[in-house]
């Protein structure tokens, strides 16, 4: 009987996000995960750059890369500086053409640079103007979640995703993508393995499909996708 072989996993988060977005993640033991974070950019620092100084954190021998949203941008970023066997990306894009038409009017404007980049770091200070639970709940979600609320980061990335400059896509680059994504609209998304009913946010509520199938895309057995979501 042949011996199943062991990875390594890197998880890269989404803009501004912590590691504890993959805390319902869940794979076999021959996967081990490590869980990447963001980093200050340096001054001047480009996506390339930054790329590079986050893959000296990667090693192993069978090495797969796994980013959500911004963090799929940037691990595909990383492929160049580092010889993973898969790079997998969820809820993100493979180039700027599978950009919407609200990120194309944001760089040809530059209203990237408009944004109240301080009333986004104090969530604490959005709750003062939540009413009723529901939305104080969500909060409380956003401010586990969304970890980094460095004032030069949050510039930094949402500038590197608005100016993103990859129009050839990576044929070698697996998508996973939710049907219901409201940051990246399906219409845009081409080449992609489809969850029923994932959002954006489908890391956090579309686990048990990932748990499912995400050692099947590593071990190359698509053909065996569930994809009905759940």
């Amino acid at each position: 009987m042949s011996t199943l072989k062991s990875y390594d996993i890197y998880l890269m988060p989404g803009l501004a996000a912590s590691p504890l977005i993959f805390e319902r993640i869940a794979l076999p033991d021959r996967f081990t995960v490590h869980l990447l974070e963001w980093q200050i950019p340096l001054e001047g620092e480009s996506l390339p750059d930054y790329a590079k100084r986050l893959s000296k954190k990667v090693t192993g021998k069978h090495i797969i890369l796994i980013g959500v949203s911004f963090g799929g941008i940037l691990v595909q970023e990383m492929k160049h500086f580092i010889n993973p066997e898969k790079v997998i990306i969820i809820s993100s894009v493979k180039s700027n053409l599978e950009f919407p038409r609200r990120f194309k009017i944001a760089k040809t404007t530059k209203a990237y640079k408009l944004l109240p980049i301080k009333l986004l770091l104090n969530v604490e200070q959005l709750a003062k103007f939540s009413f009723g639970d529901t939305i104080n709940k969500r909060l409380k979600l956003y401010e586990k979640f969304l970890s980094v609320r460095d004032e030069k980061y949050l510039q930094w990335s949402i500038e590197q995703v608005i100016l993103w400059n990859r129009i050839e896509v990576d044929p070698d680059v697996i998508h996973i993508h939710g049907d219901a994504d409201e940051v990246f609209p399906p219409k845009y998304i081409k080449n992609a393995i489809w969850v029923k009913d994932g959002t954006h946010i489908m890391i956090l509520n579309k686990y048990k499909w990932l748990n499912e199938n995400l050692p099947k895309i590593i071990e190359r057995n698509e053909n065996e996708l569930e994809n009905t979501g759940s």
